[in-house]
């Protein structure tokens, strides 16, 4: 893979920009008519062009961590030097904020404090461990809000589905930790991992996904969603509590590899269970 593209990781991107168009059938409970059209292609521009963004950032900062953790990057690799990378990354910064500003205000708004939290974590949040976490879950988790609000609707329901990928994706990123241990601990970099254990990772990790599980049964008691979101849900939170077991049972870096990667295929049917049960006939 040309190794431009493959420093903006074009996988995430493009799932960050569905995730808004799937956030604008979350918040009106069916598929945006044709007048959202214009805003929706300017949502996809900015969730892909941030995202991109950051995942160079992340790159940059990652560089010398990167030479331990995954030294075939573009950047530790040579591929790519890294005042190229910054340069790349603002001119995709530049696009999506514009993009945002064509969208509306608010929408401008949220993507301004998305991309400024996206720049503190990759500089200096992720050394401060869940709150790093936490930084990167806002990230994943504010694109579905970004939907909603560039076709001027946010209801309960997109906002529970949010509060699940929050968690979900936290729990992901404190299992990452036992993934990268060697690498954050020879350059200090405190995730929960690192400073209380893989034990004590792997419980937070399956806590914080056994809260996203509980979150998931709301929507069919609050009568928010079809029958067609119950299968898929059900689904995702086996898939959840399997993982937290596993995790549970050998905090080891093979075992977080393997998992997390299936976290996020769990995350993936959640998506979809909530796409689906939304659209009212």
């Amino acid at each position: 893979m040309n190794p431009w593209i493959r420093l903006i990781r074009p996988i995430n991107c493009i799932m960050m920009g569905i995730a808004t168009f799937v956030g604008a059938i979350i918040a009106l409970g069916g598929v945006p008519p044709l007048v959202y059209t214009e805003k929706l292609i300017y949502a996809f521009i900015t969730a892909f062009t941030l995202t991109a963004a950051s995942m160079i950032l992340n790159d940059y900062f990652d560089r010398e961590i990167d030479k331990i953790n995954d030294p075939t990057r573009p950047i530790p690799s040579g591929a790519i030097k890294p005042n190229e990378a910054i340069a790349y990354a603002i001119v995709l910064i530049l696009i999506g904020l514009v993009s945002a500003f064509l969208t509306n205000l608010r929408s401008f708004i949220v993507a301004l404090v998305a991309c400024i939290v996206s720049v503190v974590y990759n500089a200096y949040g992720k050394r401060f461990g869940l709150i790093g976490n936490l930084m990167v879950s806002f990230c994943v988790a504010v694109p579905f809000l970004y939907g909603g609000l560039a076709v001027d609707t946010v209801r309960i329901t997109l906002i529970i589905f949010m509060s699940m990928a929050f968690l979900a994706n936290t729990g992901r990123e404190v299992m990452k930790g036992i993934v990268d241990i060697e690498g954050d601990k020879r350059h200090g970099i405190l995730t929960v991992a690192v400073r209380y254990g893989a034990r004590s990772a792997a419980m937070l990790t399956a806590i914080l996904f056994i809260i996203a599980v509980l979150l998931s049964v709301l929507p069919p008691i609050l009568k928010l969603t079809t029958w067609l979101y119950v299968p898929l849900v059900i689904i995702t939170d086996l898939g959840l509590i399997r993982s937290s077991l596993m995790v549970l049972k050998r905090p080891t870096k093979e075992v977080a590899l393997r998992e997390k990667k299936k976290v996020l295929l769990w995350m993936l049917i959640g998506l979809i269970a909530f796409m689906v049960g939304s659209i009212k006939s």
